[in-house]
């Protein structure tokens, strides 16, 4: 069956591995729910921010089909994460430094 989008990495290894998953019950089961509860938790924050820096971020969301406040979130989850890499731009051929 042909999705309609595409699985990031860990996604794909789910889908791939997912009969090797075994039902669970009990105090685990709590666990994992309460942990997941917590996980689904929201915080409404106020945050101030520039308005051409907000202007760019809701462009991309509207190029990428999402709200942007959902954007936005997502950029802070990741960068929670450690998974937010910051751009290297390449060095400047043929300029000397002072």
């Amino acid at each position: 069956m042909k999705l309609k989008y595409k699985l990031d990495k860990q996604e794909q290894w789910l889908e791939d591995h997912a009969d090797e998953f075994v039902p669970v019950t009990g105090a685990e089961r709590r666990r994992i729910d309460r942990d997941l509860a917590i996980m689904r938790k929201k915080k409404a924050i106020t945050l101030r921010i520039n308005v051409n820096d907000l202007g760019k971020i809701k462009e991309k969301a509207e190029r990428d089909g999402l709200p942007y406040q959902t954007l936005i979130s997502s950029v802070l989850h990741k960068f929670a994460d450690n998974r937010l890499c910051e751009k290297v731009e390449p060095a400047e051929y043929g300029r000397k430094r002072a």
